[in-house]
């Protein structure tokens, strides 16, 4: 009896003990696991340094148009004031595109008063906005200002007007000399033009009688 009783507490000590070494081999496989999992992190590149340099950069950009939502919201209550003065009615419709704020007047009857020919009073009023801007904030805004859609049409023509000049200078081999232009449309006008293989353009003149060449290349 007494041999039989050893025997079952040998058995329950081996089980015992089996049962600490299993604690232990688990316990070292999940340290082997985390370790791979480390060094898998240290392989792929992504350390902690570029992780928060991830972050930051992402915080940088959201900060950035953070900052033209501001902008657009100041232009956007000017604007308000200014159409209640003169007693215009008009939708404000405030947009971020790349690196700045966009503020669109639409509906209003009389609004094409604040374009003016050639958009001479929309630039006029583009720049008060702008400075408005830069009074709340103290730093100089890019933003742009449509109203009526000119902007986006006068976009679409001029970008038309580039390619078109670029093939018959491709055709003729002879400069073309477009007509005097703002800033922003010659702008539209050489982005035009480069889309076209063989063919570029360069800016001439003094303001305002500066326009677009269109030359071959």
């Amino acid at each position: 009896m007494s041999s039989d009783t050893d025997q079952l507490a040998n058995t329950d000590n081996a089980v015992n003990s089996g049962d600490g070494a299993s604690e232990v081999v688990a316990v070292d496989t999940e340290k082997s696991v985390d370790t791979k999992k480390s060094e898998k992190v240290l392989t792929d590149g992504s350390s902690d340094e570029a992780v928060s340099a991830d972050l930051a950069k992402s915080d940088d950009d959201e900060d950035s148009e953070d900052y033209l939502v501001e902008e657009g919201e100041i232009a956007g209550d000017y604007l308000e004031q200014l159409l209640d003065v003169l007693d215009f009615d008009g939708d404000i419709d405030l947009d971020v595109e790349g690196d700045r704020a966009v503020v669109s007047i639409d509906g209003g009857s009389d609004l094409t008063k604040l374009v003016g020919r050639k958009g001479e009073v929309l630039d006029a009023l583009q720049e008060l906005t702008r400075l408005a801007v830069q009074q709340s904030t103290g730093e100089r805004s890019k933003l742009m200002l449509d109203v009526s859609g000119w902007r986006a049409n006068r976009r679409t023509e001029l970008g038309t007007l580039g390619i078109e000049a670029a093939r018959r200078v491709l055709e003729s081999g002879e400069r073309e000399e477009l007509s005097p232009m703002t800033p922003f449309e010659r702008k539209i006008v050489h982005d035009a033009v480069a889309r076209i293989d063989g063919v570029e353009s360069e800016s001439t003149g003094v303001e305002p009688a500066r326009r677009v060449v269109v030359i071959k290349s």
